[in-house]
């Protein structure tokens, strides 16, 4: 076994997380960093706070969503673990159940 499965394990074990509340996540920063789906012309302007997101951890998946917002979400987990800060691992935890509804409230990316 690797050392990036092990690593992806443990932090699914410890966690409870699982790669679909990972795919979830990048998903999520992807809406955060641009809500409009990349439709020219459109300019939102969002208060995440309304939607439970503190702004530092905004600031964490804006930047998340920006290196990657044309990817595929299934970005392995130890990858997207290794990118958030403390503040930001600690909310998605919590709210790891709540993250499809932020989908729901934008247009879809994608249809994946």
């Amino acid at each position: 076994m690797s050392q990036e499965y092990n690593e992806s394990l443990q932090i699914q074990e410890i966690t409870k997380l699982k790669p679909k509340h990972f795919a979830d996540l990048v998903r999520s920063a992807q809406l955060i960093f641009d809500p409009t789906a990349g439709v020219s012309g459109k300019n939102i302007k969002v208060d995440w706070e309304e939607f439970g997101i503190p702004h530092d951890v905004a600031e964490n998946l804006k930047s998340l969503g920006q290196q990657y917002q044309y990817a595929s979400p299934h970005i392995p987990v130890e990858v997207i673990w290794s990118k958030l800060t403390p503040k930001t691992r600690i909310w998605f935890v919590e709210n790891k159940d709540r993250l499809w509804q932020l989908e729901e409230a934008f247009p879809a990316l994608d249809e994946d």
